[in-house]
């Protein structure tokens, strides 16, 4: 477990507030030990610091009253979606209140005219594509879990979608967000663009709890695609596939999806999923578009892939099939903790410029063969984001001191081709080390930001600066 100090307490201040908040809040204020430490970080290895209470908000109002106590008494508050963050984002190191947002649960508005909607920052993604698919639109950034919309723009999330569609940044058009004295404000308008001021809102999209606690999310919808098809192609090496996804970037091929994934992780795929996919790296592909299009992207990748060396190219655009395949994708997490019964998988990111991403896996793939780790790969390759895995066993300390290493290597690898050290996960508490070597003076500025609007520190302190 890695260890994270613990910042100063104010006991007298959390106290005082919790006196106060159990008297407003009644029975959605829990003290309970296992509530406390379901609401810390329990996704990964950094150790759990649970809060001293939690608190189920229903209302921007709430949230508001709450932040006001808080703040009042300087107390540390934490917002919480479905906790389903990699780098500790919701750990309390210095206690505190955790609201959680689980029971704003609302869709506000769909405007199916101007393909937007106004949500509470409870709705699920899932929830949310359910609420939408009978008027024809969906929502498209899928970072895997099942995580909060609150959450998911909060960590400027992305996912397999995001080489078609972005990530978060791209499609959150405002939000409402409760400031750390417990102002409300709103940052933007259902506008497509605006040369308004300052951009609040992709000021805000990212930043991860410190700054602010979003109550409500105004997002850009499409429409769902005339067609789909999904495909699968198998490759002698990762360098072999990587190369094969430079090319489509290059070439401009408009795919949806393009997710990369070692020779291990398909093993653990074909034993959790039962799958039968041969056992080598391997690109799923998901093509968005008319019937006619959707067949022409098809046949161009197929061509492109034959020049690396894929082989087994096979596509279906039933929907059995798609989600079959997808879903398996989505279960990599558990798959690969299956492939190592009673080992710790601790995912981490990197993403570097697309034309370096061979480079970076290779050397990622040689690294972990050098330390002897198992250690899967799997990728939103399109976007030159990949994922690696080290599955450890915790009471091993030479294992763990090697995965710990190989994490902080892969970083300073990332960094060093001009990539970033998180395409997705965020800062939080885990990548911390990392951000000053990435943007040097540039976090300087980000502290100037966060002591302007959070000059107590009580805003998810201990993450990100």
């Amino acid at each position: 477990m890695v260890q994270h100090a613990s910042l100063p307490r104010n006991d007298a201040g959390i106290a005082t507030a919790l006196g106060v908040l159990k008297q407003q809040f009644g029975e959605r204020f829990q003290t309970g030990q296992s509530i406390r430490e379901q609401h810390g970080h329990t996704t990964t290895w950094i150790e759990n610091q649970p809060p001293d209470a939690v608190v189920f908000a229903q209302s921007t109002e709430e949230v508001a009253e709450i932040v006001r106590i808080c703040a009042e008494h300087r107390v540390p508050i934490i917002a919480y979606g479905t906790g389903t963050s990699l780098e500790g984002h919701v750990n309390a190191p210095a206690g505190g209140i955790c609201v959680d947002l689980s029971q704003m649960d609302k869709v506000l508005e769909v405007n199916p005219g101007d393909l937007d909607c106004r949500v509470q920052p409870g709705v699920t993604r899932e929830a949310l594509n359910t609420h939408l698919r009978d008027q024809g639109l969906f929502f498209p950034i899928d970072p895997g879990a099942n995580a909060s919309l609150g959450g998911m723009t909060a960590t400027n999330a992305s996912g397999t979608n995001a080489v078609r569609y972005g990530t978060m940044k791209d499609n959150v058009l405002a939000v409402e967000a409760v400031m750390a004295d417990g102002r409300v404000i709103r940052t933007g308008t259902r506008a497509r663009k605006s040369s308004a001021g300052y951009d609040l809102t992709r000021l805000l999209v990212g930043s991860e709890g410190t700054l602010c606690m979003i109550t409500e999310i105004t997002l850009q919808l499409h429409g769902i695609p005339e067609a789909i098809s999904s495909a699968s192609c198998s490759f002698p090496s990762v360098d072999a596939a990587c190369q094969t996804v430079i090319s489509v970037i290059q070439y401009g091929l408009p795919v949806a999806r393009i997710e990369l994934l070692d020779d291990v992780m398909v093993k653990a795929l074909n034993a959790y999923s039962k799958l039968d996919l041969p056992e080598t790296p391997l690109l799923l592909l998901e093509f968005h578009g008319t019937e006619a299009g959707v067949v022409e992207q098809s046949e161009i990748f197929g061509a492109l892939s034959e020049e690396h060396g894929g082989v087994g190219y096979a596509a279906t655009s039933t929907t059995e099939d798609r989600n079959r395949l997808w879903q398996a994708r989505h279960d990599a997490y558990w798959a690969m903790l299956q492939y190592r019964p009673g080992a710790r998988g601790i995912a981490t990111d990197v993403c570097v410029p697309i034309s370096r991403l061979a480079d970076c896996v290779t050397a990622a793939q040689a690294r972990v063969a050098e330390l002897g780790l198992i250690a899967p790969i799997v990728g939103h390759a399109g976007d030159g984001n990949f994922h690696v895995s080290p599955l450890v066993d915790m009471s091993n300390a030479d294992e763990v001191e090697k995965a710990a290493g190989f994490i902080s290597w892969l970083n300073d690898l990332a960094i060093s081709m001009d990539g970033t050290c998180t395409g997705e996960h965020g800062i939080g508490q885990g990548k911390r080390p990392y951000l000053v070597k990435e943007l040097g003076g540039a976090t300087e500025i980000m502290r100037a930001i966060k002591v302007a609007l959070d000059p107590q520190d009580i805003l998810n302190p201990g993450k990100v600066i």
